[in-house]
């Protein structure tokens, strides 16, 4: 006979599992929607550096470190080639203007100079053979026209007697027309005889311009040939010191070859390498500042080359006023660039945190001092001391301004 059973009220062993499983689903699913998920992580307080934010005039300004070079250089090119015969100045040797450096010799410039004189002399030659020619032509031609000339006073003479004569009817008209002919024949040759005469004087005239002309163009040719010569000495453009010359016996030199330099030691100028960061702001006219031996010293910028090399770019600062004493071309000065006027900011001290969060985020400390949190910022201008915050920071609140490398994946630090 089958027995009832009944069933058994509550909670009962085997609901345990699931109930555990489901209380701690409920307590994932509350601690998502409701915990604080935010790391923290503890450091010790003298490992960090803690800096506070201040009120303050801010200077625009930017640190540099410029080499002093001489006022201009000048670079050694000859303008003519050759073998090195001579060296007569050495490296760092102080030479005026017009010193030879060195002296070169050229064979073949050599022979373009002889074949150059015995051109001009040939054309010499040929210009006074020339003018012989046209001065016995012109004595022909004159001879001619006198003798054309003479002719013509006869023939005039005669026909004026024929006239004569045959106006008292003792000649024939023949005869008359005759003369008269001879006569009017003898007018036309003198009158084409002048007329060629003029002509040739005009050719003559011109052909010696002409001869002369290109006598003259020799003559230059051979000047300048010869100060080719001259030039196979090379000599310093300027009074300074020989700071380079990269020469040596027997070696060939071509034309226009740089093979050294004169440095202009009249003044100095500063170099200096500025990272590109304030390319856009670096102007001609920006002035510098500089401290030796207790003197104050103020440089403006000349130039500003605009190629970007490695990361920095060029710029050239000559002297304002007195210049330190014994300067030498290689010393390098440490320099304040002024980029703008001073003004009044919220001032954050320099720090390699800048490294990891590039100015936008920095981990302030609570009024405990305890504790510090990330929180986001915004800074402006910047100088070797300073950064200007322009949103994030107030003066007096403390920051951590040491390298961030070992806890830049957290929320907050705790002391």
């Amino acid at each position: 006979m089958d027995r009832i059973i009944e069933k058994k009220r509550g909670i009962q062993k085997k609901h345990i599992p699931y109930i555990a499983g489901g209380s701690a689903l409920l307590a994932l699913l509350l601690w998502i929607l409701f915990g604080n998920h935010q790391r923290t992580l503890s450091v010790n307080r003298e490992e960090v550096t803690i800096s506070t934010v201040s009120q303050g005039e801010f200077k625009d300004y930017v640190r540099l470190n410029g080499s002093v070079v001489p006022i201009q250089v000048i670079h050694i090119s000859p303008e003519e080639g050759g073998i090195v015969r001579e060296r007569i100045a050495e490296e760092g040797q102080a030479v005026k203007k017009g010193d030879v450096i060195i002296r070169l010799s050229n064979s073949n410039l050599d022979l373009q100079i002889l074949n150059a004189e015995a051109e001009l002399a040939e054309k010499q030659n040929l210009l006074r053979n020339t003018q012989v020619a046209m001065q016995q032509d012109k004595l022909n031609n004159e001879t001619e026209f006198a003798s054309v000339e003479m002719d013509m006073v006869r023939k005039h003479r005669a026909f004026e007697q024929n006239e004569r004569l045959y106006n008292e009817k003792l000649i024939s008209k023949e005869t008359y027309l005759q003369a008269k002919e001879d006569y009017e024949l003898a007018q036309k040759k003198q009158k084409l005889i002048s007329e060629r005469l003029e002509k040739d004087a005009q050719y003559r005239t011109i052909q010696m311009e002409q001869m002369e002309d290109n006598l003259a163009n020799m003559r230059r040719n051979v000047v300048l040939v010869r100060e080719r010569k001259s030039k196979l000495e090379v000599r310093s453009t300027i009074d300074g010191e020989l700071g380079l010359l990269d020469v040596q016996l027997g070696q060939s030199i071509t034309a226009g070859q740089t093979i050294g330099q004169v440095n202009d030691l009249s003044d100095f100028k500063i170099e200096a390498q500025i990272d590109e960061h304030y390319i856009d702001r670096v102007k001609v006219g920006l002035t510098a500042t500089f401290e030796r031996n207790g003197m104050k010293y103020q440089l403006s910028v000349r130039k500003v080359y605009p190629e970007v090399r490695q990361g920095k770019f060029r710029t050239d600062l000559v002297f304002v006023g007195d210049r330190p004493e014994n300067i030498r071309s290689g010393q390098t000065y440490y320099l304040n660039l002024e980029l703008g006027e001073p003004t009044q900011a919220v001032l954050l001290p320099r720090g390699t945190f800048f490294q990891t969060t590039g100015g936008n985020w920095i981990f302030v400390l609570d009024k405990s001092g305890n504790k510090a949190y990330r929180r986001t910022i915004r800074l402006g201008r910047q100088n070797p001391q300073y950064y200007e915050v322009e949103e994030g920071l107030d003066p007096g609140e403390q920051v951590i301004t040491s390298g961030y490398e070992a806890f830049k994946e957290f929320e907050y630090i705790s002391f």
